[in-house]
């Protein structure tokens, strides 16, 4: 699991907000990967949501500190201990500022 301390970290450096889209494959459903996911974006104050798709995939979108998204990314190869990840493709975008909070959608 991702440390306070490195929410500390990120937080107190002058980083510009991002957006990443983020789709996982592997052994990713029915491993309760979105709600650490959500977890983990929340400790580093990132906002967005995590959903599973029809083909056996999680799709991500967060927005926060890129130095944060950089650790989200970094964590979402991994998943929880029950997961099996095999790609995480990613794609950055310019921040739009489009959440409140980081949700769980169905």
């Amino acid at each position: 699991m991702i440390f306070c301390e490195t929410l500390k970290l990120v937080m107190g450096t002058n980083q510009k907000k991002s957006r990443v889209h983020a789709i996982i494959s592997g052994r990713v459903q029915g491993v309760a990967y979105r709600w650490y996911t959500r977890d983990a974006a929340t400790e580093l104050g990132i906002n967005g949501l995590v959903r599973n798709l029809a083909n056996g995939s999680v799709e991500l979108v967060a927005e926060g500190l890129e130095g944060s998204l950089k650790k989200l990314i970094d964590w979402c190869h991994k998943g929880p201990s029950m997961a099996s990840v095999t790609a995480v493709e990613t794609k950055w975008e310019e921040s739009r500022n489009e959440f409140n909070d980081f949700s769980i959608r169905h």
